[in-house]
């Protein structure tokens, strides 16, 4: 069975609580019904339990929530408020959640000439495994894009590089299947190391600028776009 997140709202006041999710939903049908028995068979309990639930939902310091006569049942001025309130505020954290995982994600991609080839991977996970793509990663949370792309060149290529300048930004929001990734671009220079795969890359490849494979995503136009500004391939 696959685990799932919930998040619910509580209500404070003065440091109390006044209202949770089982609370408002109880709410709402004194709203909607204002008859124990109605509430009892929305509820699928006995009117005796429902009687119950309100009593426990009544006994805060802050006053009732809501008024018994007899079979019928209404909100104080307290539990309209509350009602209001938490409907209003549920909205609004709905919302919260709903886009919270769809924030977009930042990413780096670096293009390296070598020995007059370009540096490409071959994918070893998915999205794109086994296509071809230009070297590059995720940004970490506190490193900057600039470490970003040369520590994913190291870890993708084995190769030690330094920026030659900006290529350029991608940001079309259907640019990767997983969401809504935004991807800079950097020109390197290669200072060191030796080149080798690692990481998410299954194998790494140097191409003739002439002769490039078929390449994931929108890594050809980042590529065309960046050799346009490189000194070393004009």
């Amino acid at each position: 069975m696959p685990f799932e997140s919930v998040c619910e709202l509580v209500l404070r006041k003065d440091g109390h609580v006044v209202l949770d999710a089982e609370g408002a939903r109880l709410l709402e049908l004194v709203d909607s019904y204002g008859s124990l028995l109605a509430i009892s068979k929305r509820m699928g309990i006995p009117d005796g339990d429902v009687a119950g639930s309100i009593d426990s939902l009544n006994g805060n310091e802050l006053g009732d929530l809501i008024v018994l006569d007899g079979n019928e049942a209404s909100l104080t001025d307290l539990g309209k408020e509350a009602l209001d309130t938490y409907q209003i505020r549920q909205k609004v954290l709905e919302g919260q959640l709903e886009n919270l995982w769809k924030r977009p994600w930042l990413t780096t991609d670096g293009i390296i000439v070598h020995d007059g080839k370009v540096v490409l991977i071959s994918r070893g996970r998915e999205p794109f495994k086994g296509m071809y793509a230009l070297p590059g990663g995720i940004v970490e949370h506190g490193e900057r894009v600039e470490d970003c792309v040369v520590r994913e060149m190291m870890e993708e290529t084995g190769l030690e590089t330094r920026i030659v300048g900006l290529s350029g930004v991608y940001s079309d929001p259907d640019r990767d299947p997983r969401g809504h990734f935004v991807t800079i671009a950097f020109n390197l220079e290669v200072i060191g190391g030796k080149l080798v795969s690692g990481d998410d890359a299954a194998s790494v490849h140097l191409f003739s600028i002439g002769d490039l494979p078929e390449m994931a995503s929108d890594h050809r136009r980042i590529l065309k776009d960046a050799l346009k500004q490189r000194d070393d391939v004009r």
